[in-house]
This record gives C-alpha cells, structure tokens and sequence, in this order.
C-alpha cells in the first residue's frame, strides 16, 4: 500500500519538480546577470518571480473563484429558507442544499480552488529547497551542482534560504538569531497579509443578509483560522518557501482590492462606495448638478435623456375662410370704437 502511495506521489510531484526549476532557474539565469549567482538574494528574487508566475497562471481559476463567491451570496437568502423549512431533516437539509447548488452552477468549494491547487506547488518547492540543502539532491532541471549552490545561498550572507525558525532558534542546537528576525518577519506578514484579505472580503464585498448564516459563518472561521494555521505552521518552513508564501499572499490582497474596487458585488458597501467615486467623477466634469444622485432630475440619466428627446418644430395653423371674415369683422368694430372714444 505505501508503494501505492509512493508511486502516486512521484508521478504528481515529478513533473512539477520539471516545471518548478525550469522557472526557477529561468529567473536564476536573468538576475544573475546583475547579481552573484551563488548569493541568496539572487534565489530569492527567483522564487518571487517563480511566484508571479505561478499566480498569473492561475488568474482563471481566480475568476471563477469570485463568480462562485457571488453566487453564495447570492444563495444566502434562499439557503435560509430551506433552514427554515427543513432545518429538523439534517438529510434533507442537505439534499436541497447539494439541489440549490447545482441549480445555481455553483460550489462552495470552488471558492477554496487556488489554494488546493496551490499546495502541490507548495510542497513541490519544499522538497525542492529542503533536499537541495540536505543532500544536494537533483530535482527536474536543478542539476546536482545547482541544488548545492541553491540550498547553500544566504541572503546577505548570512541568512540561509533553507533554513527555518524553529531550527535555528536560540534555545536548539544550531541557534541563529538572524534566521530567527527575518523568518519571524516574513511569518507575521504571511499572517497579516491572509487576515487583511479575508477581513477585507467580509467587511466590502458581501451585501447584509450574506453577513449571516452557515456561509457567514464558514467566512468568520476562515477569518481566523487561515492566518492561525499559517502562524503554526510558518515556523517551521524554511526561508524560501515564506519567501514565496508571502509574496503569493500579497499578490492575493492585491488582486482582491483591485476586483472589490473595480467589480464589487451589488448590494456591498463596496458597491455603494463605487457608486459614490462615480458620481464625484461625474460632478467633476460637469455632468452632475452639486448634490444630485445619478437617475434624479439634473442627475446624468436625466440630463442624458433631455439632450435625447426630439425638439420638434411648431407647425403654423391653417385657417378657414369663416374665420378669416370674423376676424376682420372684430377687427373693423374695434376701430368704429376707438374712433367715437
């Protein structure tokens, strides 16, 4: 059975190893150029730009990860009822929930999908650097000669990349108190930058009746829980692997805010918020009256559908010959009257 397990590992792990140092030493070959080859620094860069990589390729899956987002909040009010009406049937609950989901082309799962495919990467790049230090062990294109010269880089020299927080703690063996500052650092903004994201998820860009509820509260353990998980675990990964930990986290918080910015879902203080900046910008240049909101009279639909409408022309009246004679009757009366005045 563990020979099972072992060959199924290998035959995920080992094309990733392929694709994880091509990248990687692609990056290595540019930065080289400008830097030592045998310096950390120039590793590290290398695993950010393996991380760029890596996200930009999976900007898709993020796509779908917000669509499946708005569709559970959206969900929310109709998920209530089925509490409601079925919430003393667990079983049932649980059918017409699995029902509403495939109705609505959605998954609560799918939202979770770049951090699962993530991790394979993750572990791909752990094995990688940690192998490299230790045996110098060749992986894909990370030759036996480059997997010593990656797993003995220090940034500034002085800070292996391989090395992690709980093994060179001051009260262990091999204590290093500058591993021991940077890994805190990089841990504490891993932690910061997942709780900014998901703070920032809940706080701008689900409407009110989303804020409660069994998805709601999905989102509250998340809030907490990712960043506790990451704090633990963070402790223990070396060097490199915080490196691309926290760089894939910042560009995570700022995809977020460009898409809750940009694209908010309606209902949402941020969508409101966009409205706002909208109709600022509007004013701004003229196509607003000073405190009146889009759609109101003066607002830009109204003044939009004003200059549409058609200016048409007052066309003359003909006349009848009767009415000709009565007015030149009335006319010759008025003046027999002004004559005798």
């Amino acid at each position: 059975m563990l020979d099972i397990f072992s060959a199924l590992g290998s035959a995920i792990m080992t094309p990733l190893y392929y694709v994880i140092s091509a990248i990687l030493l692609a990056f290595h070959y540019v930065f080289s150029l400008v830097l030592d080859p045998s310096g950390g620094l120039a590793w590290a860069l290398s695993i950010v730009g393996l991380t760029l990589v890596i996200r930009t390729a999976l900007i898709p899956l993020f796509v779908k990860q917000i669509k499946a987002q708005r569709n559970m909040q959206l969900l929310q009010p109709k998920m209530k009822e089925l509490q409601k009406k079925y919430g003393h049937d667990r079983q049932r609950l649980g059918e017409e929930t699995m029902k509403l989901y495939k109705d609505a082309g959605t998954n609560p799962f799918a939202s979770c999908m770049p951090l699962l495919l993530q991790m394979p990467i993750f572990f791909a790049l752990f094995r990688l650097l940690d192998q490299a230090a230790k045996n110098q062990t060749p992986h894909g294109f990370l030759t036996k000669e480059l997997a010593t010269k990656f797993g003995e880089a220090k940034i500034g020299g002085a800070v292996p990349i391989y090395e992690s927080f709980w093994d060179a703690r001051t009260w262990g063996p091999l204590p290093d108190a500058g591993v021991m500052v940077v890994a805190a650092i990089l841990v504490i903004a891993m932690t910061a930058t997942t709780f900014t994201t998901q703070r920032q998820l809940m706080s701008k860009n689900m409407p009110a009746e989303a804020l409660t509820g069994q998805y709601a509260q999905q989102q509250k353990m998340l809030l907490y829980v990712l960043p506790l998980v990451f704090g633990i675990g963070g402790v223990f990964f070396p060097i490199g692997v915080l490196i691309y930990w926290t760089t894939t986290n910042l560009w995570t918080m700022g995809q977020q805010f460009y898409v809750i910015r940009n694209n908010p879902a309606p209902g949402t203080p941020a969508f409101k918020a966009k409205q706002d900046r909208e109709r600022e910008k509007a004013r701004a240049h003229g196509e607003l009256e000073p405190g009146a909101p889009a759609g109101t009279p003066g607002g830009p639909a109204e003044d939009s559908q004003t200059d549409r409408r058609p200016q048409q022309r007052q066309q003359p009246r003909r006349t009848t010959k009767a009415e000709r004679q009565r007015s030149n009757g009335s006319g010759q009366n008025s003046k027999k009257q002004g004559g005798r005045g």
